[in-house]
């Protein structure tokens, strides 16, 4: 792939062949972030609170219009492309706010005006993260106030539509934070895994539940719910995939197959729909191979296979599938995510056992994407066209080291990462 020319302070990298042939990288265009120029009227509170700028609509936002004071569907015929279903799909990804105290628990105080038969859904979800850390996953704060996994100074909120008949109008979203007990439970170290079937979604040219559009040999997955979906062109939230022949790990980028709000990934008691399956389970699976839910999907569709993720084509054939089967999927955003979140760039780029190249790979980077980096140490020396760096990432829900070159920072050593 060609490469854009990356910010001037980052560090530019251009590896000799016979680096490439060692490290196992190529250069790469670096994660395109968020878009974070969104307005917001926060109230210094306490509770924190603010209201939501709906009008100003970003490549974040997935057929969503605002006009006449209200946000509401562009088209009442699109759909995500993996999940065939939920006509009349809109998404609005709200501007991050800051907040001055950590909070676990947002409420969302939403405003719509929607006809009582027009079978219109309009949910609001949040996420939360510390400076520089981790997002949680999405969760719903329109039924009650979103409980999220641990404290966290950032909050964003997210409007989603399934509007068939183009009548639903949101007219306001006002958010609340506040710092409550913790919850019960908390996330393991290791990242949750799961051997679920996997179908090859393919649809090229078709457009993902994110905004993005398919692409010849692509790098994504879709799963069944939008807790775990991430931004347009970001890896916030990704999984590694392994089949017949390697891992990659991949951004997910499209909602399905089959379901929309099966998290399965999730314990039991807090999947969205489905809680008497047990973790790890997709609800298509269980109808398909014994009949749960009558055999059909959360739409009322006879489920004709087990799927519980599509692949994109590139992902599908690199993993080693030439027909939809069986894969290990870990679900990376799910394990210990108490250290630093950081940008990557390249492709290919590999994950060692140990902080050096001789030692064997444990995972393969197919493209930038966010890592979670719990703490880094000295290793092998490596230089990358005359730039010289010995340390190493440790990212946990791997289990493996990544070289610090590779990490798009412009710090050599991590800034406030500690040392193994």
């Amino acid at each position: 792939m060609k490469d854009r020319a990356r910010p001037m302070y980052r560090r530019r990298i251009t590896a000799a062949l016979s680096l490439l042939a060692c490290v196992g990288v190529a250069v790469a265009t670096p994660p395109a972030g968020a878009a974070d120029g969104k307005k917001s009227t926060r109230v210094a509170s306490s509770p924190a609170s603010w209201s939501a700028d709906l009008s100003r609509i970003t490549s974040d936002d997935v057929n969503v219009r605002y006009t006449k004071g209200a946000l509401s569907v562009r088209s009442t015929a699109f759909r995500p492309a993996s999940a065939e279903a939920g006509q009349g799909y809109g998404t609005q990804v709200l501007a991050p706010e800051e907040l001055g105290d950590p909070v676990n628990r947002v409420s969302a105080e939403l405003v719509t005006d929607t006809p009582a038969d027009s079978g219109a859904e309009v949910v609001v979800d949040v996420r939360g993260r510390s400076a520089r850390g981790a997002w949680t996953e999405w969760t719903p704060a329109d039924r009650g106030p979103a409980v999220l996994p641990r404290a966290v100074t950032t909050v964003q909120a997210r409007i989603t539509l399934w509007d068939k008949e183009g009548e639903a109008r949101v007219k306001s979203l006002r958010l609340s934070a506040e710092k409550g007990a913790a919850p019960r439970g908390a996330a393991g170290a290791t990242a949750l895994s799961a051997r679920v079937f996997a179908t090859r979604e393919g649809l090229v040219g078709r457009t993902t539940a994110n905004g993005h559009v398919i692409q010849p040999n692509d790098h994504f997955v879709a799963l069944p719910s939008r807790r775990g979906l991430s931004p347009n062109g970001s890896g916030q939230y990704s999984v590694q995939v392994c089949g017949p022949a390697r891992c990659e790990t991949a951004p997910v980028w499209d909602v399905g197959p089959w379901n929309t709000k099966d998290d399965y990934w999730n314990p039991s008691p807090t999947r969205e729909m489905f809680k008497d399956l047990p973790q790890g389970l997709p609800e298509a699976q269980a109808a398909y191979e014994s009949g749960y839910n009558g055999g059909r999907d959360g739409s009322g569709r006879v489920v004709l296979n087990p799927a519980g993720i599509d692949l994109a084509d590139g992902t599908f054939y690199n993993v080693g599938l030439n027909d939809n089967g069986w894969v290990t999927v870990t679900y990376l955003w799910t394990g210990d995510q108490t250290g630093k979140s950081f940008p990557t760039w390249g492709t290919d780029v590999r994950i060692r056992q140990q902080a050096t190249t001789a030692s064997p790979e444990v995972a393969r980077l197919p493209g930038p994407t966010t890592v979670n980096v719990k703490c880094q140490v000295h290793g092998q020396r490596i230089t990358v066209d005359g730039i010289t760096n010995d340390g190493w990432a440790y990212l946990p829900a791997f289990g493996g080291y990544i070289s610090n070159i590779f990490i798009d920072v412009v710090e050599s050593w991590l800034p406030g990462v500690p040392n193994c």
